[in-house]
Order: C-alpha cells, then structure tokens, then sequence
C-alpha cells in the first residue's frame, strides 16, 4: 500500500501532488507600500519639472525666449507643487531638513533629497529672472544647473522604487527609470503646448510625440522582462485599470499631437492635455501594481521558487 496522497506510477517513482503556495497565517510576505495619492503626484509632478526645465534650456539655446520663459515657469511651479506634495506626505517639513544632515551615496532617497535641494532654488531663480527681466546672465546659469540635474530629477524616484523587495518594482530596476524619463519628456512638451503661443511651440508638440511613443514602448518593454506572472498586476484589478487607460490616453494623446504638428492649435493642445493625463495616471499605475504585488505571496515566493528550479 502506498502512503495516502502518493502515487506509483512505476517502481521508484513517487509523485506528490504540488503543495499549496501559503504563507504564515496567510499573511503576505512583504508589507503593502502605505504611500497616499501625494507620491505618484510627486513622482508625476518632478517629471515635468524636470522636462520643462530642460526643454528650456534648449530654447535658450536657439534664442526663443517666449518657450524658455513659459518652461522655466512651469518647471518653478511643478517642483514647488512636488515640495508641497512631498511635505505633506513627511507630515512635517522638518523632516526634509533632516534629510540634508548626512550625504549617503548608497541611499537613493538621501541623493534625490539633495538633488531636489540643489535643482529647487536653480530653477526658481531661472523662472524669477526669466520673468521679471533682471539678472537674465544669473538666470541662464542657475537654468543651465537645473537642465544638468534634470535628468537625475526625472528618474531618482524610479531608482528609490526599485530599491525596495517589490517584485513588480525590484524586478523593472533597468527598466523604470526609462519609463519615468520617458513620461517625464512627454508630460513636460504637454506643458509646453498647453501653456506656449502656437508659434513658438513646435519643439514642445516635437517633443510631446516623441516622448509619448518612448513611454509606450518602455512601459512595453518594462512588462515584457517582468514575464507573465510578475507583470500580473499591470493587468488585473485597480492596477491593471490604471494601466489600460493612461495608455489609452498617451496613444490618442501622441496622435492628436502628432495631427496638430501644423499649427492646429485646439488639436494640438486637446492632445497635450491627454498625453499630460495619461503620464500622471501611469506613475499611479505602477504604484498602484507595487501594491498589489507586495500584497501577493505568489509574485514573491513563486518567482523565487521558479529561479532555483
């Protein structure tokens, strides 16, 4: 007689029925990330900053001082939105302070923090000089420091992520700060258009498009190496949602712009707005899919059960 739950196929062989994935008290492995609706705004919100501020800079760059104004402007604004949103989720904006009290190189959340310190007051005083018309050589250097931190700006919140035991963040470590760069581009030539006279807003509309299309095919990419079970949540439940419609959006956003490359203002700007809606609704996307991640004992011990297999 064999053991009860075993069967002998043949002489030797024993075949145990595959054991239920359950973890202690049915309590998930990691705990849910507690964020609220001010990180993905934050983390939405830098990358226009970041992209209006480079975008700026290459305005100056060609003498066009109507789209450098209007972009030193709004990457002013969204970071001093971003301080905001990240203060109210510290609670208590001395807690940023204390950020600045050491320098840890290994810790992505002490670099962004000194990064936001630096790019910040580089780009209040561009928006302050471009606007009132003082100091314009002051303003062109601190615009040109804010360009050079752009790029960190951008993608330092996709690196903090990704830093953590999420799988559906951990395991898009090479390809999330693409996707937030991507976003960060497309979301700030948005702004751009919105906010900037036809005339001098082709580079924004250029860049609009082009940034669009790189944050379908990253995200695109993103879910492709996750494989199917990690890139789960991207397509179920609240997350999943999410996803389908800020693609949805960016694509007609990316079309509507594309239409509007001649000077077709309503179009041009209605596409612009969808592409700025679509770039916020990913970043909750993917916190949202962090959560339902870290919520699944599935995407953590099956994976890893798969990796020693």
């Amino acid at each position: 007689m064999s053991p009860a739950g075993e069967r002998r196929t043949a002489p030797g062989a024993i075949l145990v029925p595959e054991a239920e994935l359950r973890t202690y008290y049915d309590r998930p492995v990691l705990k849910e990330p507690t964020w609220k609706w001010e990180i993905p705004a934050y983390f939405f919100v830098g990358g226009v900053a970041a992209g209006a501020s480079m975008l700026a800079a290459a305005a100056d760059l060609v003498h066009d001082d109507v789209l450098a104004t209007r972009m030193r402007l709004t990457s002013a604004a969204a970071i001093s939105t971003g301080g905001a949103l990240l203060v109210a989720d510290l609670g208590r904006p001395a807690r940023f302070h204390h950020m600045l009290r050491v320098a840890k190189p290994t810790s992505p959340m002490n670099i962004g923090s000194w990064l936001l310190a630096a790019f910040g007051p580089a780009s209040g005083v561009a928006a302050y000089t471009a606007l009132s018309g003082k100091l314009r050589g002051v303003g062109r250097i601190a615009g040109m420091v804010a360009a050079a931190l752009a790029p960190a700006v951008a993608t330092y919140t996709a690196v903090i992520i990704a830093d953590t035991a999420v799988p559906v963040w951990h395991d898009a470590r090479r390809e999330l700060p693409f996707v937030f760069a991507a976003g960060a581009a497309a979301s700030a030539g948005a702004a751009g258009v919105v906010s900037t006279p036809p005339a001098h807003a082709a580079p924004a509309r250029r860049l609009t498009v082009v940034g669009a299309v790189l944050e379908l095919l990253t995200v695109r990419m993103m879910k492709r190496g996750l494989g199917p079970l990690i890139a789960e949540p991207y397509h179920r439940d609240r997350a999943g949602r999410l996803t389908s419609v800020a693609e949805a959006l960016t694509l007609c956003g990316a079309a509507l712009s594309a239409a509007g490359l001649r000077r077709r203002r309503t179009v041009a700007r209605a596409g612009a707005s969808l592409v700025l809606l679509g770039a916020a609704l990913e970043r909750f996307a993917i916190v949202e899919a962090g959560r339902q991640s870290a919520r699944d004992p599935r995407y953590t011990v099956a994976e890893q059960r798969a990796r020693r297999r």
